[in-house]
């Protein structure tokens, strides 16, 4: 779940394509490429029209939360939204309430209708009104027909009511910018500082909110809304981190699993400095594939014949000098600086639809131009042409920083970066120091049981051999804990495998998903 300065696993791709072809089309720099990833037609704005919530006035009780009715409404083309109301505190229902945005896409088969199939895209913080409103490409035709895909934001992300808010746009900007491989006292500093002020700001705006947005109480909001959906079981397919909300909705509510996707896993078990150390590797790997991959092709920004090895220290070296004198960038209020370079360099990792803006973006940087990667950094953070972020990175560091323990001696930190670069040499750093926030958060991490899913029937765990972001190993270590597991792999490139590109891993999972029939334990797709 850790990522490159503050951006974790589990960025919703179709969104991040729309904000990039944004991004590019405002900036005078060359035509992206026709396959990169398709653009949401949507982008990050939510569906028109006044929040509706359920009829009557607000629960009082858990069971009244249970009770209530979706008051949908048409909206976006298609689909269908409501409002949920869930319970800040599911030990004093009847005190504050979060109300967050559902929406759906009715099947298109109603005659042979199954259910809802509840999507979520990871991140934490990625929203999964945004993530359904892809339903058309993210989820099969044959899925799309018996089942109504169903999208919700978790409590405090997106449009949520409350949502975490913890920097402005201008302080978000000085926070991506600040270096986090920081090479000396000073620059190390400065990542104590941002990192601290993220922490306040968090605090200060949102604090009410901080001990109750954790992935155990979202998993409790997924059950009220399976039963306000009329659902007996859930039918979930969670990506990235929401295969970490996944596993605890099947250690909190076993008996009410149908048929639960978790594809590009995390793994739970993982401590949380060896799980960015893990991820850190994870992107190295990817980052070999992207390039021998490229070497093969005509209009790579490598000379022919040069190693894999050589063609990454020469985009470390660019890196290095854009240290020290940044790249040109014609993204309004951005400069090429070498922290936003190198998390454009991730962001493309994630799909190899995105690996033709990579090879566009290197082949302009080592020109001395860095438009391009900026603008697939700030497609990764989700900002957009205009400057403003949403709040995927404020929601993301709030619950990440209370799911799990985190060091607070600043010399564990450096060590543990130390261990991390030279395991991954230009990925360790950055995305170890990237959750340094954590370290200075003002409320304590919830203790966290060992997640079983004990008396849950048979529970897909979906890997990808390649995946940058959530290592294969996880996706193992979880099918393996998960008392009902059963792992599918995909020998692939980026994040994530159903609908990326696998005819192999679509079928699986259809299957499973339609008639509840898992493929066979350890099953490789070419």
């Amino acid at each position: 779940m850790a990522r490159i300065r503050l951006l974790r696993a589990g960025a919703c791709l179709p969104v991040a394509a729309a904000l990039l072809a944004g991004l590019l089309a405002a900036c005078s720099a060359s035509p992206a490429p026709h396959s990169a990833a398709p653009a949401s037609p949507s982008g990050l704005t939510y569906p028109s029209g006044p929040p509706i919530g359920p009829a009557g006035p607000p629960p009082a009780t858990l069971a009244g939360y249970y009770a209530q009715k979706l008051r949908w409404r048409p909206c976006d083309h298609g689909f269908q939204c409501a409002r949920l109301l869930v319970p800040f505190d599911y030990q004093r229902p009847a005190w504050r309430r979060f109300s967050l945005p559902v929406i759906r896409l009715p099947a298109t088969r109603p005659g042979t209708r199954i259910g809802s199939l509840v999507v979520n895209p990871g991140g934490p913080g990625g929203s999964g009104v945004q993530y359904a409103l892809q339903a058309r490409s993210q989820v099969s035709a044959a899925v799309r027909g018996r089942f109504d895909v169903v999208g919700f934001d978790p409590r405090g992300v997106g449009g949520s009511v409350p949502a975490v808010r913890c920097l402005s746009d201008a302080q978000l900007d000085r926070f991506f910018a600040t270096s986090d491989t920081p090479g000396n006292t000073a620059q190390r500093a400065a990542v104590v500082s941002e990192s601290k002020l993220f922490a306040r700001g968090c605090e200060k705006q949102s604090g009410a909110l901080l001990p109750y947005v954790g992935t155990a109480n979202a998993a409790r909001d997924m059950d009220v809304l399976r039963a306000a959906l009329g659902d007996a079981k859930l039918t979930y397919l969670g990506k990235s981190y929401g295969t970490y909300l996944g596993t605890w909705y099947a250690q909190l509510f076993p008996s009410h699993v149908r048929a639960l996707v978790l594809d590009g896993a995390v793994d739970p078990g993982e401590p949380a400095l060896e799980e960015n150390l893990v991820q850190a590797q994870g992107f190295q790997v990817a980052l070999r594939s992207f390039v021998a991959d490229c070497l093969r092709r005509s209009g790579c920004p490598f000379p022919k014949g040069e190693t894999v090895t050589a063609a990454i220290a020469r985009v470390q070296a660019m890196l290095n000098q854009a240290a020290a004198k940044p790249l040109q960038s014609q993204v309004p209020g951005q400069s090429g600086n070498s922290a936003l370079l190198l998390t454009g360099v991730a962001s493309a990792l994630y799909s190899k639809s995105f690996w033709p803006y990579l090879r566009l973006g290197l082949t302009a940087a080592f020109q001395g131009n860095g438009t391009v990667l900026v603008a697939l950094a700030d497609a990764l953070v989700e900002r957009d042409r205009s400057g403003h972020y949403s709040n995927l990175t404020s929601a993301e560091l709030a619950v990440d920083c209370i799911d799990r323990p985190w060091p607070h001696s600043l010399p564990v930190w450096q060590s543990a970066a130390a261990s991390a670069a030279r395991a991954a040499p230009m990925f360790g750093q950055a995305i170890m120091w990237g959750s340094l926030p954590c370290a200075y958060w003002p409320v304590r991490p919830v203790p966290q049981p060992r997640l079983r899913g004990a008396g849950a029937p048979p529970i897909l765990v979906v890997g990808n051999t390649r995946d940058p972001a959530t290592p294969f190993r996880w996706a193992k270590a979880l099918a393996g804990d998960l008392r009902s597991g059963v792992l599918l792999a995909w020998n692939g490139d980026g994040h994530t495998a159903y609908r990326m590109g696998s005819s192999c891993i679509d079928s699986a999972v259809d299957k499973y998903l339609i008639s509840l029939v898992p493929p066979r334990n350890g099953t490789l797709c070419p």
